[in-house]
């Protein structure tokens, strides 16, 4: 088991060296025999407070045939159950995994961590409870033939948006071409629809569930997810996505690099419980810290209005309560998450605020 520390190898911003299958005998870790120009992928699974969801996972990236394909799970939980535990330590026994445990929880973090520590050419981010088909792999792989792709966006399969739709709709609903406004950065987060989308095509973002990458986008361009996002760290991937396209590279999304995504309310990215006024502060921070960053005065000034329209006012497509107190309440989480964020703007001109990183670095130093 590999316990956070893993000699010099991976600083941020040197370029991991593909393995061979010469040098995987030697190592002794068992890649599957590389096909003809197939790239390695490292899938890369941060996790918290996760038990059966997560070993469900791992079995079902096991069961994937694409041929040069390594493991990495980033573990935030203190103490699993000990079948589970039983079970992790066996597989990182085989080399069917590499198992990191770190003491700190952070999603953006976690991720940074395996990044250092991955060596393959595309990074395929995926949650700690999901379930992919056969073909998951390769469906991702298959669009970086294209030079101009730097991320893939997957279809998510989210139960609970889904059976919302069917609610709404009376049945199936699916779209082909996403509206403009879902490129607009202003306002593409209440228009990108990457759960009922059937064509391929661009997109402004991926979700945090079902992602991939160059990893050249982390080496080469020196974009690392933000560790100042925080809690369940929403729209940490739509900050990469945004500061990835000005790299020149594109996102695609296909909706055949399918998964389905749980959604388990406890554990997984959470190092805070959703019920909790931390957390509705820190998802209106995120928003706000994301607009901050990347988008122009007037983007910005769309984001705010539609933020507060939707999850203050509770409009559609938030749909919340109208009750005067809760509005009130919810204002006063936008207005603190407005400050916090500006806070951690301004700090940023002599603080980047990567502190796992940071500790990873004196850890390895």
């Amino acid at each position: 088991m590999y316990q956070g520390k893993q000699g010099k190898q991976g600083k941020q911003g040197k370029q991991g060296k593909r393995i061979t299958n010469e040098q995987s005998t030697i190592n002794n870790y068992p890649f599957k025999k590389t096909a003809v120009n197939e790239p390695l992928i490292s899938v890369i699974i941060p996790t918290y407070q996760r038990e059966e969801p997560l070993r469900d996972t791992l079995e079902d990236v096991l069961k994937q045939e694409y041929a040069d394909v390594e493991i990495l799970v980033v573990d935030q939980t203190r103490k699993h159950k000990p079948e589970i535990e039983t079970y992790l330590q066996q597989l990182a026994n085989d080399q069917k995994i590499k198992w990191f445990r770190v003491n700190w929880a952070s999603l953006p973090g976690a991720r940074n961590y395996a990044v250092r520590r991955a060596t393959g050419e595309i990074l395929v981010f995926i949650d700690d409870d999901v379930k992919m088909p056969a073909g998951y792999l390769d469906a991702h792989a298959r669009n970086y033939e294209r030079q101009e792709v730097g991320a893939v966006a997957g279809r998510v399969f989210d139960r609970m948006k889904l059976a919302d739709s069917q609610k709404k709709h009376q049945g199936d609903y699916e779209i082909e071409e996403l509206p403009p406004q879902a490129m607009d950065p202003g306002i593409a987060w209440y228009h990108i629809d990457l759960v009922h989308t059937i064509k391929p095509q661009w997109v402004i973002s991926a979700r945090g569930c079902n992602m991939s990458y160059r990893r050249e986008i982390f080496t080469k361009h020196g974009i690392w997810f933000d560790e100042r996002f925080r809690g369940s760290a929403v729209r940490e991937e739509s900050d990469f996505c945004l500061r990835l396209r000005q790299t020149g590279y594109q996102i695609w999304y296909d909706p055949d690099a399918s998964l389905v995504h749980l959604g388990e309310e406890t554990g997984g990215c959470h190092d805070i419980s959703t019920r909790s006024l931390k957390y509705q502060v820190t998802f209106y921070h995120n928003h706000f810290l994301m607009a901050l960053k990347n988008l122009t005065p007037s983007q910005q000034l769309r984001l705010f209005a539609k933020l507060f329209d939707c999850h203050v006012l509770g409009n559609p497509p938030c749909n919340k309560s109208g009750s005067p107190i809760k509005i009130v309440t919810r204002a006063g989480f936008y207005t603190i998450g407005f400050m916090d964020a500006l806070k951690t703007q301004i700090k940023s001109s002599w603080d980047q605020g990567q502190i796992y990183t940071e500790l990873d670095e004196k850890v390895e130093g």
